[in-house]
């Protein structure tokens, strides 16, 4: 079970974990309950019609977002910054459901967009990314980076006190988002 959602002195809170797993939903709820900065990574991932942005204008949007002195982050970004987000974080919130989870939850979200129905858009894209090329990014971050980032937020939590919620259920994920609108 999740334990506790943030810490009281909160001013700067990461919401990581794979695609699809509702971070951008959960960090939009939370950062207007605390009346802070939401940061989208994707916007700041992402071009049109999902092009990468290039390495060195991500570097600068993504410094820029954390040098700010509140805000609710959400999404991976690239490998190479995460570790940067931990260390200037006073919380993390790591949505880690099961990767049937994640692919169910992104099929879900690329049929409600296919019909028009998604209110919040991904990177504010017009179009949703290729399914093929989605599933297989969910595929690679679990198999990849997933290992890697539960062992940096351990290390963020013991060595650096930060306060971690770790979501591993959707259970979980529908008590930590009802009581942020509680």
């Amino acid at each position: 079970m999740a334990h506790r959602l943030i810490s009281r002195a909160a001013e700067r809170i990461v919401v990581i974990g794979n695609a699809g797993g509702g971070k951008s939903t959960l960090a939009r709820r939370l950062a207007s309950r605390r009346n802070v900065a939401y940061v989208e990574v994707d916007r700041l991932l992402w071009k049109r019609d999902w092009q990468p942005a290039d390495a060195e204008s991500y570097a600068i949007a993504h410094a820029h977002a954390l040098a700010g002195p509140a805000w609710v982050i959400d999404g991976l970004g690239r490998r190479d910054s995460i570790a940067q987000r931990l260390q200037r974080s006073t919380d993390i919130i790591l949505v880690d459901l099961p990767l049937w989870t994640h692919f169910w939850l992104a099929a879900e979200r690329q049929i409600a967009w296919s019909r028009g129905s998604i209110e919040h858009p991904p990177a504010d894209a017009s179009a949703p990314p290729p399914t093929e090329a989605l599933f297989r990014t969910i595929w690679e971050v679990d198999q990849s980076w997933m290992p890697d980032l539960r062992q940096q937020i351990d290390r963020a939590e013991a060595e650096d006190g930060k306060v971690v919620t770790r979501i591993r259920t959707l259970d979980e994920l529908t008590d930590v988002t009802a009581r942020i609108q509680a």
